[in-house]
């Protein structure tokens, strides 16, 4: 089956993270699921437009924002390109669809005194758990790293040598971030209470005090719990740590391609998403340094 092969190579070839091939796989199989129900039609990769169109359709009537709508698309795209270069359909249905209108969304990122705030307070418990958590947050911020990146850490992963971190990315890409002071220690604290608490074979860098692996939901709840006490943005999550970060650094006048590759980025594109909470910042230090912005 075509949709068997699409998942054979994004999970082997491309190398995307077992959450994605997940979520494509759900997706793809609702999409087939509707196409049965609706249209008598068991193989996607014989369906023109009408089914997709229909598809799109319910899913506006359900409620699904145009943003969730066009990721689910999306990932028919994929599919049906992934056809397209192994010459089994002559033509995409996809070829003409355009995407649903989305407004633009801007995430507003953590202030460096909310962080400072938080970091420098006396509320996480001086026990396994309230250290491990601090650590967490620490790391997120003074890394940038992601959620899943911070999750996946192996043991071997810092290097106290060097003070930096090995981290693998998407699609299995490994890179180095140097650690400033103050994170080498929160990892230095954890380490050494991990050493004597936790079973000594746990693989995984972070891990619960029986040793096994951290949750998504516990680094969520972990950064929205401690961060409510000096927040009230709306979106309080570990992403939100990645952004301010990024958004910190290009505020003081770090080079885009510099925290590119410190955020483990494909290309500029992915990290100016981060500049537009900048902006400000680029204004005042252009009308400085243009010779008319001094007049």
């Amino acid at each position: 089956m075509s949709i068997n092969r699409f998942l054979d190579y994004i999970t082997h070839e491309k190398k995307y993270s077992k959450h994605t091939c997940v979520a494509y796989e759900k997706n793809l199989t609702d999409f087939r699921d509707f196409c049965i129900e609706h249209f008598a039609l068991e193989n996607i990769e014989d369906a023109d437009y009408s089914p997709i169109r229909a598809w799109i359709v319910s899913l506006v009537e359900m409620k699904n924002s145009n943003r969730t709508v066009n990721r689910k698309v999306s990932v028919l795209r994929s599919y049906y390109n992934f056809l397209l270069r192994t010459e089994t359909i002559s033509i995409s249905p996809l070829k003409l669809h355009r995407p649903l209108k989305v407004s633009k969304k801007v995430n507003v990122p953590f202030s460096p005194e909310e962080v400072d705030r938080l970091l420098d307070s006396d509320w996480f418990a001086q026990n396994y758990e309230g250290i491990l958590q601090k650590t967490i947050i620490g790391l997120l911020y003074y890394t940038g790293i992601r959620r899943q990146e911070l999750i996946d850490l192996k043991t071997n992963a810092v290097d106290f040598e060097t003070n930096s971190i090995k981290v693998l990315g998407k699609r299995n890409k490994e890179r180095i971030i140097p650690l400033l002071p103050d994170a080498v220690e929160y990892l230095r604290e954890y380490l050494s209470l991990k050493k004597e608490l936790v079973a000594p074979d746990a693989t995984h860098f972070f891990c619960l005090s029986s040793g096994v692996k951290l949750k998504e939901g516990f680094v969520y709840q972990t950064v929205n719990h401690y961060f409510s006490k000096v927040s009230t943005k709306a979106k309080k999550s570990p992403h939100m740590l990645r952004h301010s970060f990024a958004t910190h650094l290009l505020n003081n006048g770090a080079d885009l391609n510099a925290v590119k590759e410190l955020l483990g980025h494909e290309s500029v594109a992915a990290t100016q998403v981060y500049t537009h909470s900048s902006l400000k910042r680029i204004q005042e230090i252009y009308a400085k340094a243009h010779p008319r912005g001094k007049k």
